[in-house]
């Protein structure tokens, strides 16, 4: 049988990470080769190990950072890519606005290091790992691509002039295919509860935290706000199953097989939860009860963000099957088998 990977090899930066793993175990079970590239700052290498184990392939891994161009050109020298995944980046936005200039150089340097060795080894097919928050404070919902950008803090303003780049660098030479995703809110795990979401510090987002709380690591969940215009005071995000946007990931493969230029394409599910929500699904799912408590906003927050998924369905024959269930679920399995994560 022939699978839709035979024969394509990914370079995938940040394989590693979170997102990054989950992406890694679908890629190989439809048959593409896979090279991961990580520096491990925010992940651990046990998860490509539990990524091999998944699959029963084996991957090719080097802890290799993105800004050491001639280590970056070993890997180019060894293998022949046919398109790239790029996740490889920081992204607390707390600490981004303590470092900027951190966040700067190493998000900034290191993606343009990547598309200088893409280039030069004639691999122009390219897959950027962007966010929802280059739409900044949103003027209407749902979102939709051409929605305006900007950004809030320098977390989000590298996303979006890594945009601005590949924009540029297409201009320039049309012969590159490049697809931006703009995340909103990945949770959730593999079913398998081998790999998942592994902060190395405290959890700057909402499931993390929950997990946490329910397994005893953390005393008490903080709400940011509760009186919010929402149904129930607190904010409202756009969740998505973490294996529902590794798919879109591989839609997007498929996309750039079509000479698709530049193209930007949320990855959300439309539909958005409350913290509230979110916290008795999380209660039914694993059967604890999650403590919290209301403290004051957060500077920035807005009460709702939600995508307009449409032109992803439409162009990338994408859409999210998973439900809020399986989020809760697959996280409580992830966290319960792994109560001090990857260890």
């Amino acid at each position: 049988m022939t699978l839709v990977g035979d024969g394509h090899t990914i370079l995938v930066t940040g394989g590693a990470g979170y997102i990054g793993a989950h992406t890694v175990v679908e890629l190989l079970g439809l048959g593409y080769a896979v090279v991961v590239v990580d520096n491990l700052v925010n992940s651990k290498k046990v998860s490509i190990k539990r990524a091999e184990e998944i699959t029963g392939k084996k991957i090719n891994f080097y802890e290799v950072d993105l800004c050491e161009k001639e280590a970056l050109e070993d890997v180019f020298k060894k293998h022949q890519f046919t398109s790239c995944i790029h996740f490889a980046g920081l992204k607390s936005v707390g600490e981004s606005v303590i470092k900027p200039l951190k966040y700067y150089y190493n998000n900034l340097t290191g993606t343009s290091v990547l598309l200088e060795l893409l280039e030069k080894y004639a691999c122009k097919n390219f897959v950027f790992s962007s966010s929802a928050t280059v739409y900044g404070l949103p003027k209407s919902l749902p979102l939709k691509e051409d929605h305006s950008l900007s950004c809030v803090n320098p977390y989000g303003r590298t996303k979006l002039f890594i945009e601005e780049m590949l924009r540029d660098l297409h201009s320039s030479d049309p012969s590159w295919n490049i697809v931006i995703l703009r995340y909103f809110n990945p949770v959730g795990a593999h079913s398998s509860g081998l790999i998942g979401e592994d902060p190395s510090d405290v959890p700057n987002n909402l499931m993390p935290f929950i997990a946490q709380t329910a397994i005893g690591r953390r005393e008490c969940l903080n709400i940011f706000g509760g009186d919010y215009d929402t149904k129930d005071g607190t904010g409202v995000r756009d969740y998505i199953h973490v294996v529902d946007l590794a798919l879109g990931h591989v839609c997007s493969l498929k996309k750039i097989q079509e000479k698709c230029g530049c193209v930007a394409y949320n990855l959300g599910t439309g539909r958005g939860y409350s913290v509230l929500e979110m916290v008795r699904a999380f209660e039914d799912a694993s059967g604890k009860k999650i403590p919290y408590r209301i403290v004051e906003r957060r500077k920035g927050d807005v009460a709702e963000c939600y995508a307009d998924p449409e032109k992803s369905k439409k162009e990338l024959g994408w859409s999210a099957s998973k439900g809020l269930q399986d989020m809760c679920k697959d996280t409580w399995n992830w966290q319960s088998q792994n109560p001090n994560g990857y260890v």
